[in-house]
């Protein structure tokens, strides 16, 4: 082949053209180099500074600090060290940036409002929402108990260590982390190109879904989400979440928006003036943020009704007071600053972490998945040292047992040894026959412990040993033991660290799908004479038989009594109707579920009720096309019926029900079908009955006509619709009542006085609840002071007409009945 080496230039003088006085120079095309240079200082950012590691959590500041502080001795059970101290020495051994992004770092990892859990104990001023903290010579740190489950094991060659940016330090590459920190904490960065935005969860959540995994590796993320054991974000501020088709966009996927509610209630104030006092915030929201956009708002005349607002916040407790302006609808001014202010806003959820060193966007499986595979590398790389070291030890305690029955050798042998050298030959020849290792650390203990060696605790050593020695093979031979492992040391880290949810996961109004979040469980409505209403499991309150003490049914203030109470299902509609006439439109489970004994919640923050207007009667719809009709009976003795379908209306801002003259109110609302005679019961005892078609249907806004014809000082306490084989309860607030049989009162027209149907007299009271009730029926018996009685109807006596009736509910000392209600689906209980 012909040499293709081109000739010499004649002018060549042996010196490279690219080379200058300054150095070699290469030509590089510019766009070339912009794009290399760009890439890696993208790369750099991305790995080095913005996104966590899936394994720990941690971007590498964080990481850096909690290894720092372990280091430098700021530990749980030590005092306070100086901040500066802490961000000096991580500066100067392990990150080399400006103090005042390490400081910021420091911070949040122990601000309670950042984190779920904080890693770090602050000790002064660590700043809010809204400032800043104090300077780190201020403010003093430590690490928290839970970031020792971080670096716990850390010195077990559990982990692998790095050099120093300076090469005089190691510092781990990642840490053990012994429980899943980058869900429950969470995390927060922008790189280029690309962020991570991932909320903090609930600790005792997320260790259960980790060990669902476990049990379960072959589940898909659909499962594990379905499963539900990961309900959603837990912030560390609580408030509320709207819905969950953002936490199952954001957990099958890696992104999602969850729409965030503070947590806010109206309360009752002087002089007509009611209060909107807001407890919790959005995460990451502050009190100053909130009212500042309310001031705002108002200025600019945005939103009407608000007379003053003030922060009344103080030792972590958010308490945020706004006054309303006399008579200003409290439920749509709140209502206005959820869809105005930060009171209701959104986080963005995008799981983004580094995996093997390359950003991933990670589903909630993913991010459990990776996680779990670190602690199996962990837990392996910790058995296998534990395991080196026992082995190890088991070999040096050989050794020593032998040499309890070669004492007197090995000591002339030591003494006849020129020096150690020979001495290791001599303890390693015949007849000793020891290892080196054996050797060595015979040769270097004293010689005191050398002959008090005592074989009874060797040989209990060498039993201890092998049994450990066992028990960490079977962990490196076994991965279902090993994982058992994993499990048994996250279940004590939940035992441990793990606290109730704060964040309250709740329906969306704009959710199409809320009946698919909720159980159909049987309820109990309740709701006082002052509009207090809460919902409470069915089977809350026991039978008793009649005259019984009753237990608590809630904790009211003075003055204030349970005035309705009602058993349906979460899914049921529930028709609210007011004193005005009005009537207002809810599902069960829309009305806050509380404890037994809780005040419940104001109907003003569920309905938008105007200042004179209270609700006066509840009906329960499973469907509108159950019954035909709705009757009303009024205070002074109106009547009217309207076709149930008239009510079937989403409009939050209420219907008119009935059209009431001045001087009247709205009693009682019933269902009623054709053929159904009613029944009105006034205050002095005084019955009617009649065909419910002697009233023609109206419509909604309709006044009615004349039912009952009604005395000077006599009013109407109850309506209710003839049942067969039913008899009609009345019960005094005096506590006495009877049950009469309904063939007593005969068929009559409406519009006139009526007929006794319990004699009275002024130990007995007046009547205070009529309605029809059969012998399997069961009824609640509500006192003035709250206390509820539930009872069987057929430990009530059947009597006449002109009877008194006998004693149902003992009260005393002031007390009276307040109400009574059946059970509507009695349970059967001990």
């Amino acid at each position: 082949m012909p040499d293709e080496t081109p000739p010499p230039d004649e002018n060549d003088d042996g010196q490279d053209p690219n080379r200058t006085a300054f150095g070699l120079i290469e030509p590089i095309e510019i766009d070339q180099e912009m794009e290399t240079s760009f890439l890696d200082y993208s790369m750099s950012v991305i790995v080095s500074r913005a996104l966590p590691d899936v394994r720990d959590g941690l971007k590498p500041v964080h990481r850096r600090i909690l290894w720092g502080m372990l280091d430098v001795g700021a530990r749980p059970d030590r005092p306070f060290m100086k901040c500066a101290r802490v961000t000096g020495d991580v500066m100067g051994k392990y990150h080399p940036h400006g103090d005042g992004g390490i400081y910021d770092a420091l911070v949040r990892l122990a601000q309670p409002h950042s984190l779920r859990h904080p890693l770090v104990q602050g000790h002064g001023n660590f700043g809010s929402p809204d400032d800043g903290p104090a300077a780190a010579r201020y403010t003093e740190c430590r690490l928290a108990p839970l970031a020792m489950s971080m670096l716990a094991d850390i010195d077990e060659d559990t982990v692998d260590f790095a050099e120093n940016y300076s090469g005089e330090f190691d510092e781990p590459a990642v840490l053990p982390s012994r429980f899943p920190n980058l869900l429950v904490n969470g995390s927060q960065g922008i790189a280029v190109g690309m962020a991570t935005n991932i909320p903090p969860h609930n600790l005792g959540e997320v260790i259960d879904a980790t060990t669902y995994l476990i049990d379960n590796p072959e589940c898909t993320v659909e499962e594990l989400v379905n499963a539900q054991i990961v309900k959603g974000p837990d912030f560390p501020t609580g408030g509320q979440i709207l819905g969950r088709q953002g936490i199952l966009d954001a957990q099958l996927t890696g992104r999602g928006s969850i729409r965030m509610r503070a947590v806010a209630e109206i309360e009752e104030g002087t002089r007509g003036a009611d209060r909107i006092v807001v407890t919790e915030l959005p995460y990451q929201v502050g009190p100053r943020t909130v009212l500042a956009k309310i001031s705002e708002l108002v200025a600019a005349k945005e939103i009407e009704g608000i007379s003053d607002a003030n922060d009344e916040s103080s030792g972590g407790d958010t308490r945020i007071v706004i006054t309303l302006k006399r008579d200003a609808p409290a439920l749509i001014v709140l209502n206005n600053l959820y869809k105005r202010t930060p009171l209701q806003t959104s986080f963005g959820v995008n799981t983004v972490a580094l995996v093997d060193g390359v950003p991933r966007t990670l589903n909630l499986r993913d991010a459990l998945a990776h996680y779990l595979d670190h602690q199996i590398e962990v837990i392996t790389r910790r058995s296998e040292f534990r395991l080196r070291k026992k082995q190890e030890r088991a070999h040096i305690v050989e050794g020593l047992i032998r040499a309890l029955d070669l004492i007197d050798e090995i000591i002339a042998a030591i003494r006849a040894s020129d020096d150690k050298a020979a001495a290791h030959e001599a303890l390693e020849a015949a007849p000793f026959s020891f290892s080196e290792v054996q050797a060595e650390y015979i040769l270097t203990m004293q010689l005191h412990r050398l002959t008090r060696l005592g074989r009874a605790e060797l040989e209990a050593e060498m039993e201890e040993l092998r049994a450990a020695i066992a028990e960490l093979e079977a962990i490196l031979g076994d991965r279902t033991v090993l994982l058992g492992v994993i499990k048994d040391e996250l279940g004590e880290i939940r035992g441990r660290f793990a606290d109730e949810r704060r964040s309250e996961i709740t329906f969306d109004p704009g959710e199409l799908d809320l009946e698919d979040l909720i159980d159909d469980e049987d309820l109990i409505v309740t709701m006082s004479a002052k509009g207090y209403v809460k919902t409470v499991p069915a089977d809350t309150f026991r039978s008793q038989r009649r005259g019984g003490r009753g237990i608590s049914g809630a904790k009211l203030r003075d003055e204030d009594y349970i005035a309705h109470i009602i058993t349906t299902t979460a899914h049921a509609y529930l028709l609210f109707f007011s004193n005005l006439g009005r009537v207002y439109r809810l599902k069960a489970h829309e009305i806050p579920m509380k404890d037994r004994t809780a005040r419940g919640t104001a109907i003003v923050n569920l309905l938008p009720l105007q200042p004179d207007e209270r609700i006066q009667a509840i009906i329960d719809t499973r469907d509108y096309e159950s019954n035909q009709y709705l009757f009303f009976a009024t205070r002074l003795g109106q009547v009217k019926k309207t076709r149930f379908t008239e009510y079937d209306s989403s409009l939050r801002a209420g219907l008119i029900a009935i059209k009431l003259r001045d001087d009247d109110e709205l009693v009682r609302v019933i269902p009623c079908n054709e053929d159904d005679d009613i029944f009105m019961v006034s205050r002095a005892g005084m019955t009617v009955r009649f065909a419910q078609d002697d009233v023609r249907a109206m419509g909604r806004s309709t006044a009615g006509v004349r039912g009952m014809k009604m005395r000077a000082d006599d009013t109407v306490v109850s309506c209710d619709v003839a049942r067969d084989d039913a008899t009609i309860l009345l019960v005094t607030d005096a506590g006495y009542g009877k049950r009469t049989k309904l063939e007593n009162f005969a068929r009559k027209n409406r519009g006139i006085q009526g007929v006794k149907g319990i004699k009275l007299t002024a130990r007995r009271g007046h009547v205070v609840a009529a309605f029809m009730v059969s012998l399997d029926d069961e009824i609640f018996v509500i006192a003035s002071d709250g206390v509820v009685s539930r009872m069987e109807v057929r430990g009530i006596s059947s009597q006449g007409r002109d009877a008194t009736g006998v004693r149902v509910m003992n009260v005393e000392g002031g007390r009276t009945v307040a109400a009574v209600a059946p059970v509507l689906s009695a349970d059967d209980e001990d």
